[in-house]
């Protein structure tokens, strides 16, 4: 389709205020008596020419932020937005605006799996990830948790990513340092340092948004930081920055590293992403001998699912899962990283201990229970919030004579309605093709390469116009 005409827009650009903590010293100097020159050395000592003993510079902190900062993404977001029905500039001929958001993401798998907040990805059409080298790439939602606040988003990285070392809330000290590295204000990788307040905190930000047991720090955390990481002195995660106290200093929240473990293993599930089923149900366990030891984790099964592929691979209650696939297993996302992106009927290997036996067996993944095909219709109502009506080419002649067909907007939900498409609006193309027919409609949603120009380019012409949006097209 030759590209249509467009009329011109204003954007939106949401800017964020940027604050500057500046700090300022003064050093106090005075003169040499004459006195003093008969006792100094011919050669004075400088201070900084005395041995230390130590490197005080690259204490700790240093050595958290530059070992774990490849580990840690920047999230940039715009979303789509228009006027409300009660914006007294309704009537006048409006173009969506896109509005800019920020966040941090931690990396949960080498192959691009990235944890993040949920509300950082809410209602977004676009998002890109920086890496800690700089490099930035396109990115999409694959799995959301509302209730958590917590979201998976997947890149395609050049090259294999390294990953966080994972801790736990559970024995966090009060008063004890913490390090929270985010996109802060949408300076990347921003490093701040503060300590525990308390330990398990129930939040209410608003009447819809609320938290149970977060972390509360006194570590800076500011727009931007959301979905980062929160450190221990050991360098292991112990949560994920969520939120701040608007108006006041010094008070921050973070979501506890055990109930992201949880919720982020429910989200990378086998099932969810590649309709493979395994049906082996496992459990989390963490312990520290002492304060100075390094957390523990291990897995053990805590049942498998009646006639599912784990139970016919023979394992039991109270297995120890050391190993799925050619993964080393710590955390139940171990166990799901380990089937991640096996199809149906793969055979993957599990190596489990059953008390003082260590035993090897392999689970052949099920296929998930098959659904009915749906009509194209309901297709692209499902995945586009667009119920659609053709129109003939002499129907459109009479709204635009250059046009050959298009498919009238009967109805809008969801992601168009997001994009402001509206109700008698008539649809021509999307992203290259034009869209004559339902057919068009599905060819794109169908195409192989959707991931790599989603959110799509919408046309549609209202009120004689030739107009466009971008969409985001769901699974």
């Amino acid at each position: 389709m030759s590209q249509p005409a467009r009329s011109s827009a204003r954007s939106l650009t949401a800017r964020f205020a940027r604050r500057c903590l500046l700090s300022a010293g003064f050093a106090v100097g005075g003169f040499a008596s004459y006195m003093a020159t008969a006792q100094m050395p011919a050669t004075p000592t400088r201070a900084a020419d005395r041995p230390l003993g130590s490197n005080l510079r690259r204490d700790a902190m240093v050595d958290i932020v530059e070992r774990m900062k490849a580990a840690v993404v920047n999230i940039h977001s715009e979303r789509t937005i228009t006027s409300s029905p009660d914006d007294p500039f309704r009537g006048t001929q409006l173009q969506p605006q896109r509005v800019k958001g920020m966040g941090t993401g931690i990396v949960l798998d080498p192959r691009g799996y990235v944890v993040t907040n949920f509300h950082v990805i809410d209602d977004i059409q676009t998002i890109r990830v920086t890496l800690s080298d700089g490099k930035s790439v396109p990115a999409r939602v694959i799995a959301t948790d509302k209730k958590a606040d917590l979201a998976l988003v997947k890149i395609e990285p050049y090259s294999s990513l390294p990953l966080v070392t994972l801790g736990t809330a559970t024995d966090l000290l009060d008063a004890e340092t913490v390090i929270a590295i985010g996109n802060a204000f949408g300076y990347e990788h921003s490093a701040s340092v503060g300590n525990v307040s308390y330990k398990s905190r129930d939040v209410a930000l608003n009447k819809e948004i609320s938290y149970t047991g977060l972390i509360q720090t006194t570590a800076p955390i500011n727009p931007g930081n959301s979905g980062g990481p929160l450190f221990n002195k050991k360098g292991e995660l112990v949560g994920v920055n969520v939120a701040i106290r608007a108006g006041a200093q010094n008070i921050a929240f973070a979501i506890p590293v055990d109930t992201m473990i949880e919720r982020a293993a429910e989200m990378l599930a086998s099932r969810k992403r590649g309709g493979a089923w395994h049906g082996l149900v496992v459990k989390n366990h963490v312990e520290r001998a002492d304060e100075e030891s390094p957390v523990r984790r291990w897995v053990t099964v805590d049942g498998t699912e009646a006639n599912s592929p784990a139970s016919a691979a023979g394992l039991k209650t109270g297995d120890l899962v050391e190993q799925v696939g050619d993964l080393a297993v710590t955390t139940t996302i171990d166990v799901e990283r380990g089937f991640l992106e096996r199809p149906a009927g793969a055979k993957v290997s599990v190596r489990v201990r059953r008390g003082s036996e260590s035993i090897a067996t392999a689970i052949q993944l099920g296929a998930t229970e098959t659904k009915t095909p749906e009509i194209p219709s309901t297709t692209i109502l499902r995945r586009t919030g667009l119920k659609l009506s053709p129109m003939g080419k002499d129907a459109v002649a009479k709204i635009d004579p250059q046009l050959r067909g298009g498919l009238l907007v009967t109805d809008v939900i969801g992601p168009a309605a997001k994009a402001g498409i509206q109700k008698g609006d008539l649809v021509i193309g999307f992203h290259l093709w034009e869209a004559l027919n339902v057919d068009n409609v599905m060819f794109v949603l169908n195409h192989k390469e959707l991931a790599t120009f989603n959110p799509v380019k919408t046309f549609f012409v209202r009120e004689g116009k030739v107009r466009e949006a971008m969409m985001v097209v769901g699974e």
